[in-house]
Formats: C-alpha cells, sequence, structure tokens
C-alpha cells in the first residue's frame, strides 16, 4: 500500500506540481487549500505524513499543527514556509512539527525529507507507562500504585501521557496547556501546578522523584527515580 500524503497549501501552482510528482514517486496524495480543510481531511483520513504551509487562510499553519496534536495525531509533519529566519523554525518545531524545510525548496531535498520522516514511522502515544510502583495502562484507562487502583480524572490522565511522551525533558506550563487543555483555553498557568500537585500527590512521594520542577521553566518528568 501507498504511503500517504496530504498537502495543506494554498498556492495552486505548487499543489499541482508536488501532487504530479508525489504521485509519481509512488506516494497517494491528497490535499487541501486552507487551513480547516486541511484540519478535517487530517483528522478524517490520517495520512502518513503531512507537509503544511504555514501562510494558510483562515488558519495558519502553526495553528493547524498544534491542534493536530492536541487531537493526538502523530504523523511526521514537514513544515513548508517561506519564512526560514530561526525564530519560526523554532516556533514550527515547538508547535509540534518535525522538520521545517523553506521556500523555495528543490524538490530532490523534500523527496529525501519525506522518506527519512517516513522510515522514522510516526511515534505513538505510550500505550502503557511503568515507573517507580505506578503502571498506567492509558487505553484503558487504569493507573494502579502498588497493584491498588489510582482514581484519575481524564485531565490527569492527558496530563501524564503528555509528561511521558515527553520524559526528560523540560515542558513549560504553555505548552502543557496548548497540549493537553487546547490552545482556546482562557485559564491561567496556575491550572498546570493545581494538576502537577495532584499527580504527584497520587503518584509521587513527598519528596518527588519523578514529577520535577524546573524553576523558571516548567516541568519535566522523569521514569528513573531521581534522589
Amino acid at each position: 500500500m501507498a504511503d500517504r500524503i496530504l498537502l495543506i497549501e494554498d498556492d495552486p501552482s505548487i499543489v499541482r506540481g508536488l501532487e504530479l510528482n508525489l504521485s509519481l514517486d509512488g506516494y497517494e496524495v491528497r490535499a487541501a487549500l486552507d487551513g480547516p480543510s486541511g484540519l478535517r481531511v487530517a483528522t478524517e483520513w490520517k495520512p502518513d505524513l503531512l507537509l503544511l504551509d504555514v501562510m494558510l487562510p483562515a488558519m495558519n499553519g502553526f495553528e493547524v499543527c498544534r491542534e493536530l496534536r492536541r487531537r493526538g495525531l502523530t504523523m511526521p509533519i514537514i513544515i513548508l514556509s517561506a519564512k526560514g529566519s530561526e525564530p519560526d523554525k523554532v516556533m514550527g518545531l515547538d508547535t509540534g512539527a518535525d522538520d521545517f524545510v523553506t521556500k523555495p525548496f528543490g524538490l530532490a531535498e523534500l523527496l529525501a525529507r519525506i522518506k527519512a520522516q517516513l522510515r522514522r514511522g510516526r511515534p505513538q502515544p505510550a500505550a502503557a507507562l511503568r515507573f517507580g510502583e505506578v503502571e498506567a495502562d492509558f487505553s484503558a484507562g487504569e493507573v494502579r500504585r502498588g497493584g491498588a487502583i489510582v482514581e484519575m480524572t481524564a485531565r490527569e490522565l492527558q496530563l501524564l501521557q503528555y509528561l511521558a511522551k515527553h520524559e526528560g525533558r523540560v515542558v513549560t506550563r504553555q505548552m502543557i496547556l496548548d497540549a493537553v487543555w487546547g490552545e482556546n483555553y482562557f485559564g491561567t498557568e496556575r491550572t498546570v501546578d493545581n494538576f502537577i500537585t495532584r499527580l504527584r500527590q497520587k503518584l509521587d512521594d513527598e519528596d518527588p522523584k519523578h514529577f520535577f520542577t524546573v524553576r523558571g521553566l516548567g516541568y519535566r518528568f522523569k521514569l528513573e527515580a531521581q534522589r
């Protein structure tokens, strides 16, 4: 079965050129001309890889990327942008993209990047997690500590899964809010602090060994207990 690629791009000439060349290279290709329709097609069709322009009508590429990741879609995303500055690249990667290609780009380079991303496979959110005395089965929505069931809300489970996906990395409160609560959430970053406190109370020791505050930045989760 051919790998499926979704192209979200509002320039018809780029769309036609990429559709033709990607098809000739053996890919199944679909295209969307704006952010909302691209988001809909990506959610329904679930492509193996997404090529995403930044400057899109109605909803820009960064917003599309962030929303796809919030919905749990994990296909590789390659940002296509005429803006190649470092801040733009950082923005793209921070919103969940896997690669960033600056326009105008060479077809051979883009094809090589596509193949590289597809070879790496699509990272899946952890279905299960073990640390310390804790065992979490996200597919069943069940968490145990020392063999005993721990009552967890859906949001607490989402937060735990997000932290596990970024194990060992510092994640900011805003990153957590965007991923777990959604970018349209209008609460404060204090919400994250409260939920981290709940996770510590339920799953960690009084002296935390897995859920750490990184002063001035955010939080870091570690599978291996740190003393």
